[in-house]
């Protein structure tokens, strides 16, 4: 896929050409100063330090340990300052605003409801907030020149029992931007076959669902997601290439599911970061996404959380070029493969594509 690149593939352009995001956590992309600053607006001190940069430093590192559970405890902090509708409008409209500054021109964005329930919030007013948010900050974006246009997917927790519940609201609030469902939290010991009703409700309704599945735990989480519960798209799934042989000779051998996964244009929501960072994946240099690209699975690339890993969607594609070297005509390909897999309308996704994506590489590559 080489092409002439009168644009160098550096992160500064990369930062200026158009993404798409469809695997991002709004509890871990709060920006560290605003943290403290909600913290210190409800009495909240468990927070470790109360300087900015310190902060953000902190979350990366408490991440960075190798282990999915580690991981998720850091969202005691970002969960426990969001528990006011107005934090959440806050965090919502900033999220837009940074991923917007990025060069992101369509995002899902994902958060579980249950999650914000500690003062005592519906569910309902809790989904009204964000939407309120994504509204103001995309109206912000427009008025500094940036388009975005961001759908919400409502996750359920899998160690929880609430996931027809959280599906019925994500159906309650389909015509004003939740396009789809998710299930999120650890792994090992809860399969997304606990989550059957949830699914079948989904299904009834005509509505879009995702599920976590091949992250922390291996292909029985994949092939239960898709031929149990129906995903239609896989969150990470990274352990897919666990079903890939490749002979010393290059040769390359696919599983039985492997190969449906690729012949059913199944997408892969991976984030290279995160997944080094939790131990799904050894290095960025030897993240399954490269072998993934090259046998042309359906790839997207995500930042799952951005305070957390310390990430932007440029920072994830530029580290790509530096490992693989990727070019424009690659970043497209993973650009459109995403927007390919929305979970918005047909005629929308062909319009981003069309106007806006092709275009503003065109204007790279040109």
């Amino acid at each position: 896929m080489s092409s002439m690149n009168p644009v160098p593939v550096t992160p500064e352009a990369i930062r200026s050409a158009p993404k798409v995001l469809l695997h991002d956590h709004l509890d871990g992309g709060l920006r560290p100063a605003t943290v403290i600053e909600l913290a210190d607006a409800i009495g909240y001190r468990e927070l470790p330090t109360s300087d900015v940069d310190e902060l953000g430093r902190w979350f990366t590192e408490s991440a960075d340990s190798g282990s999915l559970v580690r991981y998720l405890e850091t969202f005691a902090h970002t969960c426990g300052v969001m528990q006011t509708t107005d934090a959440l409008v806050r965090v919502a409209a900033e999220c837009a605003e940074d991923l917007a500054a990025d060069g992101v021109v369509y995002a899902e964005v994902r958060y579980a409801p249950e999650l914000f329930c500690e003062n005592g919030l519906s569910l309902d007013t809790i989904v009204e907030a964000v939407q309120e948010g994504f509204r103001l900050g995309a109206q912000r974006a427009q008025e500094a020149g940036r388009r975005i246009r961001i759908g919400t997917l409502l996750c359920a927790m899998r160690q929880n029992a609430r996931s027809l519940e959280i599906a019925e609201l994500a159906v309650r609030h389909r015509d004003t931007g939740v396009v789809g469902f998710d299930i999120a939290g650890p792994e090992a010991g809860f399969p997304p076959t606990r989550n059957l009703d949830a699914f079948e409700y989904l299904r009834q309704q005509n509505h879009h669902f995702t599920i976590h599945a091949g992250e922390a735990f291996g292909l029985p989480s994949i092939w239960e997601a898709l031929q149990h519960c129906g995903a239609e798209r896989l969150g990470h799934g990274v352990r897919i290439v666990d079903d890939i042989k490749v002979d010393g000779d290059g040769t390359v051998h696919l599983g039985r599911l492997a190969s449906y996964v690729r012949d059913r244009r199944i997408p892969l929501e991976m984030c290279p970061s995160s997944n080094v960072q939790t131990g799904a994946a050894p290095s960025i240099a030897d993240h399954p996404i490269g072998l993934l690209t090259r046998l042309r699975f359906r790839v997207t690339v995500n930042t799952d959380n951005r305070l957390m890993s310390g990430c932007s969607m440029s920072s994830e594609m530029a580290a790509l070029v530096d490992q693989f070297g990727y070019d424009w005509a690659d970043l497209q390909w993973f650009t459109i493969n995403a927007m390919k897999s929305a979970f918005i309308g047909f005629d929308e996704r062909l319009a981003i594509i069309n106007e806006v994506i092709k275009p503003g590489y065109a204007a790279l590559t040109s």
